[in-house]
């Protein structure tokens, strides 16, 4: 059996979550958007509350594995 704890797999895996928190957070503001395009108005505050809470945890996710990336900052002007 291989040991796969080595560093070039850890730090493949740091990026692979890092990776799939951009795409989890852009995924939830494509929903908000697309959600008021076809409404004419905002989501429901209940959604966005809920898309917020989701976010944090996969910027915490990110943040853990790779520390000081620019995902906080580009979270933090999505409208």
């Amino acid at each position: 059996m291989q040991n796969t704890d080595t560093p070039d797999t850890t730090e493949m895996l740091a990026d692979l979550v890092w990776l799939n928190a951009v795409i989890a957070t852009e995924l939830i503001q494509i929903t908000e958007n697309t959600s008021a395009i076809l409404r004419k108005s905002p989501p429901p505050e209940s959604c966005i509350a809920e898309h917020h809470a989701l976010r944090e945890v996969a910027l915490k996710m990110a943040e853990k594995y790779r520390p000081g990336t620019a995902l906080m900052q580009h979270l933090t002007h999505h409208q």
